[in-house]
């Protein structure tokens, strides 16, 4: 049996339920990607797939869906940095750890209010380091429309952060706790 005929084979057999077990995790749209990129995975590797397939496939899944969760919470961390940054108006004074930590929790929070369009914005310029000529290009638009958004973020951004509840941070976990964790004993 060739490697093609072997992938096609495991292909025609698992894809259904690898798509059903990754849209289970993280919805139709995101999981057909996953399922997409367990399947180039195991084109690449078609050697090292077992027999029966399918436990291990959904072993890919399953690490591209932590993957994908693990760049989400660093992404919102570092979008909660830059939500930091525009609320202290650039001060470096250093303060004790307490208010470091209801700081960003209270950044967090903020940032978790914000509608996905402005975090990811936000997250683009912040994160990622671009320009708002490139990212109008990622999000197919003009500079100019872009600065708008991206003023429009940030002001919504700092009402959030002025009108978060100094209280809220003592009754409310993390926003970057509710990713799953991997597990002892866990296949990886």
């Amino acid at each position: 049996m060739t490697h093609a005929q072997r992938f096609r084979d495991v292909y025609e057999e698992c894809y259904p339920r690898v798509l059903a077990y990754a849209t289970s995790l993280v919805g139709r749209q995101i999981g057909e990607d996953i399922t997409s990129e367990t399947f180039t995975v195991a084109w690449r590797r078609v050697r090292d797939i077992p027999h029966p397939a399918l436990p291990w496939l959904l072993g890919v899944a399953r690490n591209l869906v932590r993957e994908l969760h693990r760049r989400d919470a660093h992404q919102y961390v570092l979008a909660a940095e830059e939500a930091q940054r525009i609320s202290s108006g650039a001060q470096t004074d250093v303060g004790d750890i307490a208010a470091e930590v209801t700081d960003r929790h209270n950044a967090l929070q903020a940032l978790a209010s914000l509608p996905e369009a402005d975090r990811e914005l936000l997250a683009l310029i912040a994160w990622h380091g671009l320009s708002a000529k490139e990212a109008a290009q990622v999000l197919d638009c003009t500079t100019a429309t872009l600065t708008v958004r991206l003023y429009r973020a940030r002001r919504r951004l700092e009402k959030a952060l002025e009108t978060a509840p100094l209280s809220e941070a003592a009754s409310t976990p993390p926003v970057e706790a509710s990713y799953p964790t991997h597990h002892e004993g866990a296949p990886a």
